[in-house]
């Protein structure tokens, strides 16, 4: 399986790493899961639903550790999303990249991550 991708604000993800869990964050705990990105994904997730935003990071997780709890369903123009039913525990996650913005206003993102969705 792929590695997937959240973003999130880098206050709420501290938070997750003192507590030793992700929960989510407000839009997910509304939405019952936890949304998460491809690599094709989340650079459109981004300029969506972060566009302007600051103090981000991106969090990389490893799918497979997710076992069925993980569901990919039908969201934007029918792409399928990853969706985490539950939380995410730590132990998931191969790292937490910066998201800083650039100087277009678009986040930049570690080229390797980019290159991945291609």
């Amino acid at each position: 399986m792929p590695i997937l991708y959240k973003i999130c604000p880098r206050p709420l993800w501290r938070e997750a790493e003192a507590a030793g869990r992700f929960t989510g964050a407000p839009v997910d705990v509304a939405d019952g899961f936890i949304h998460f990105s491809t690599a094709a994904q989340v650079a459109e997730t981004a300029a969506r639903h972060f566009a302007g935003v600051e103090d981000l990071v991106l969090v990389a997780v490893e799918a497979e550790t997710l076992g069925a709890a993980l569901r990919f369903e039908p969201s934007r123009g029918g792409a399928l999303f990853p969706h985490l039913y539950g939380d995410l525990p730590l132990d998931a996650v191969r790292a937490v990249h910066d998201l800083p913005l650039g100087p277009d206003g678009r986040h930049v993102f570690p080229p390797r991550v980019l290159s991945a969705g291609s």
